[in-house]
């Protein structure tokens, strides 16, 4: 089975499954949906990370996820936290690597042993 990710306004918002024989190129699975009558933007994603057409889409694309014309990104968890060149989001101090479990604490903006 394909999936396609609806975008609207660059987020994801809605993910469906296309039957490979109406998908056998993301460019027919979009066909195939459009002739469903389902408007808007869709882009194939895929739970594997396969590549599509030759490209990377990063991760399965989930709602709320950023469509960065290339690349499925996660919403952001914490406002302090920032993309790094991965495009993975990184919290301002590293998780620890011994001990834990931890929970990220916005407010004190550290990682709190659980």
């Amino acid at each position: 089975m394909a999936h396609f990710a609806q975008i609207i306004d660059g987020l994801v918002a809605q993910v469906i499954v296309v039957h490979n024989n109406d998908a056998a190129t993301e460019s027919d699975g979009k066909a195939f949906i459009a002739s469903l009558g389902l408007a808007g933007e869709w882009v194939q994603t895929s739970y594997n990370n396969n590549p599509i057409e030759g490209a990377s889409r990063k991760k399965y694309a989930g709602i709320g996820d950023t469509w960065n014309g290339t690349i499925f990104i996660a919403p952001q968890p914490y406002p302090s936290w920032t993309l790094d060149g991965n495009h993975d989001w990184q919290p301002p101090t590293p998780k620890p690597s011994t001990g834990g479990p931890y929970r990220w604490s916005e407010e004190d903006q550290e990682w709190v042993a659980i």
